[in-house]
């Protein structure tokens, strides 16, 4: 998740940071009922529910920490890539008698990429954290850490992590420039978001918070992972059976686009499987739903960019459709979007702050994917394929932006 962006969006819908705060004091959230899959002794499905978690109340803890897992578990869901899946992957999705085409299924990083600054430090190789959500531990800020802001946000009580680059410039130059892997074509770790200084597997985020990264979740404990793919296009769909009512005016290139506040539901989901031809999703598997959003990017174009940041909104699932994908225990789940999750739907209007992500990352340890190019395995109809991506190996980082790569047999 670009935080600029989200940033962007809640300026765009007069959510002052004033307001934004006021949320945190609003606790009346009811905790959605039963277990999830964080523990299985505890795992009772929540298919249908809206409600976002209530991580305030420290008895629910035992509802999704120790994960699955194990209390000391650092991966999630990339436990589900054992050796023998990426072998079955392999077997299943490519014809060693067949030609092989790679596609590259990241975003063009370009000068200007759409960013936008919610708060200091700018986003320079000298890792510093950035907290937000919580009180840091004592010598945070003299190790060079930076807090954003103490208290959680939103009524869902939304604490973050994130990280800056620093370096050192010649005379005449800026002090300093600055960049963070929370931008582009992306893979959210298990330490970006929690909850009222809660992280996945119950970490917290006190104990955990450095001023150079996290002590645990960080980038070291992804590694390289091989996979099964599945492409869900939900603009295919729309677009083959002609539901013109949920796509938006085209990108300035002619592309077509899901409307800007479309909200994917589980019905898409299962109409892009049967589109697909994909019979069922399996643990470790990564799902990539297409929107069409990245070819606004496509051009450059002022007015694509703009819509793109969000401000009207963007395509994408919510709380509901997250849970019935989590059921499968995908390593990932990704979208060619710069969240995941819809924004500007009277859905998410509940002054809860990108639950979503607190519901894969935090609850069920699966990360998320974002800004993936994925038009070119649409308009191949390459629906599954062996998805590879290697995370910069970073200690303490709270994603990586190495573009992802996908192998497949074009039709």
């Amino acid at each position: 998740m670009n935080p600029d962006l989200l940033s962007n969006y809640l300026t765009s819908r007069d959510v002052s940071r004033r307001s934004v705060l006021g949320f945190a004091a609003t606790t009346g959230v009811a905790a959605v009922a039963g277990g999830v899959l964080g523990n299985p002794a505890q795992a009772t499905s929540v298919e249908g529910d809206d409600v976002p978690f209530d991580y305030a109340d420290p008895a629910n803890l035992q509802s999704w920490a120790p994960s699955r897992y194990g209390a000391a578990d650092q991966r999630g869901t990339f436990n589900e890539v054992t050796p023998d899946k990426t072998a079955g992957a392999l077997r299943r999705t490519l014809n060693p008698k067949r030609p092989v085409h790679t596609y590259n299924l990241g975003a063009l990083l370009w000068s200007g990429f759409p960013a936008l600054q919610p708060y200091p430090p700018r986003r320079i190789h000298e890792l510093r954290l950035v907290l937000g959500g919580y009180e840091p531990p004592r010598d945070f800020r003299a190790e060079g850490g930076y807090v954003a802001f103490t208290e959680p946000i939103g009524v869902n009580r939304l604490s973050v992590h994130e990280e800056r680059f620093t370096a050192e410039q010649p005379p005449g130059y800026p002090a300093q420039l600055s960049t963070t892997f929370q931008l582009g074509s992306q893979l959210d770790g298990l330490n970006h978001v929690g909850a009222a200084g809660l992280f996945y597997n119950g970490f917290h985020g006190p104990d955990i918070a450095r001023g150079t990264g996290t002590t645990r979740l960080g980038n070291e404990h992804m590694g390289p992972i091989v996979t099964r793919g599945v492409l869900l296009d939900v603009l295919g769909v729309k677009v083959a059976t002609r539901q013109t009512g949920d796509l938006a005016q085209p990108a300035s290139n002619g592309a077509r686009v899901l409307r800007e506040n479309y909200r994917i539901t589980v019905d898409d989901i299962k109409q892009a499987m049967d589109f697909a031809g994909i019979d069922r999703i399996e643990p470790g598997d990564a799902i990539l739903l297409r929107t069409g959003w990245n070819q606004l990017l496509a051009r450059r174009d002022p007015a694509d960019l703009a819509r793109w940041s969000g401000a009207a909104g963007v395509p994408g699932i919510y709380l509901r459709e997250a849970r019935h994908l989590a059921r499968f225990r995908p390593a990932l789940i990704g979208s060619d979007t710069w969240t995941l999750e819809v924004f500007g739907n009277p859905v998410n209007e509940d002054g809860a702050i990108i639950p979503v992500h607190q519901e894969l990352l935090m609850r069920h340890g699966i990360r998320i994917g974002e800004s993936y190019a994925l038009d070119e395995l649409a308009a191949d109809r390459v629906y599954e394929f062996a998805f590879i991506v290697t995370p910069q190996y970073v200690e303490g980082a709270t994603a990586g932006n190495t573009p992802p790569a996908a192998l497949g047999h074009p039709r």
